[in-house]
């Protein structure tokens, strides 16, 4: 009699429910208690986060083949709910093992969950989407997830969502690697034929530069030589206006006086003459011209 008579005791992070005849009489987590064993069932939930991964193939809009890798976190918000629905009695003489294989069904229930929205997300992207948008991917199926009707039923909630990858086949992943180098060899001539340009465009800048600056110097120096033209110009003006005004009175002599005043400004300067030549000519006028003269001052006088 006192066999049937047994102690049970709780764990942290595992709900216990106790049923007496079917019904219940205790429950909460990690709790303890004595139980009558003929008419007493537990049932043990865990209720702390479990992370399940997963992996599977879907086709996207493109009809092309994409293998899905990630992990999914859910716990048991509600034990009650859940153990009304699946079976979580644990055997007596195997103490933590449960009768059914409902509590291991569970997780893939939350996978299939998520596969199922997970394919009509990838159903409506192109290859390229869903290799670039798995991060948006994940958040929107995550939004979907948690408002499935039977996980909230079961009284599951599912905490968070990634996907570690997203991959294409291998073929189809080498076409992309392909394209993929052959966009980046396209980038990389644009960016040297830019390059060019732009060293091209900024010589073009220097030399124009330069021609301008040479431009200008030559407009300069043409300007310097004007002036300094027309300033010898003024210069030989101003001395051609300075001899003719010395030389004016000279011209109103007659040459015979111009001769005698060279000879005298020569013998004065002390000069010496090595040979003069006088023609009777030059004689007979010079003397005319002295007597002449005589005359002319014998009659003023």
């Amino acid at each position: 009699m006192l066999r049937m008579f047994r102690r049970y005791k709780g764990e942290p992070g595992i709900y216990v429910i106790r049923y007496r005849n079917g019904r219940v009489r205790e429950h909460g987590e990690g709790i303890s208690f004595w139980y009558w064993r003929p008419v007493t069932s537990i049932a043990e939930i865990p209720v702390l986060t479990r992370e399940v991964p997963f992996a599977f193939k879907e086709s996207t809009a493109s009809f092309q083949p994409v293998t899905i890798e990630g992990v999914v976190s859910y716990h048991v918000a509600r034990p009650l709910e859940l153990a009304r629905r699946l079976d979580h009695t644990i055997e007596h003489r195997r103490r933590r093992r449960h009768r059914s294989d409902d509590p291991e069904r569970l997780p893939q229930r939350v996978v299939n969950a998520v596969q199922a929205h997970t394919r009509s997300g990838v159903s409506a992207m192109t290859l390229e989407e869903a290799l670039t948008r798995a991060r948006e991917l994940a958040g929107q199926v995550l939004e979907a997830v948690r408002g499935e009707p039977d996980l909230q039923a079961l009284g599951v909630s599912v905490d968070s969502l990634h996907f570690s990858a997203v991959t294409a086949s291998a073929e189809m992943q080498k076409a992309l690697e392909a394209g993929y180098r052959e966009r980046l060899k396209r980038e990389a001539d644009r960016a040297i034929y830019e390059r060019r340009a732009a060293a091209v465009a900024e010589e073009r800048k220097i030399r124009q530069s330069e021609l301008e600056t040479e431009i200008e110097l030559e407009e300069r120096r043409r300007a310097l030589v004007r002036t300094q033209a027309e300033n010898k110009l003024e210069l030989a003006e101003a001395e051609a206006r300075a001899d003719e005004r010395k030389l004016r009175p000279y011209g109103e002599l007659p040459p015979q006086a111009l001769i005698g005043l060279a000879l005298k400004d020569f013998a004065g300067a002390g000069g010496s003459i090595g040979n003069l030549t006088i023609t009777p000519d030059l004689l007979g006028q010079l003397v005319a011209w002295l007597g002449r003269r005589g005359d002319d001052g014998r009659e003023a006088a």
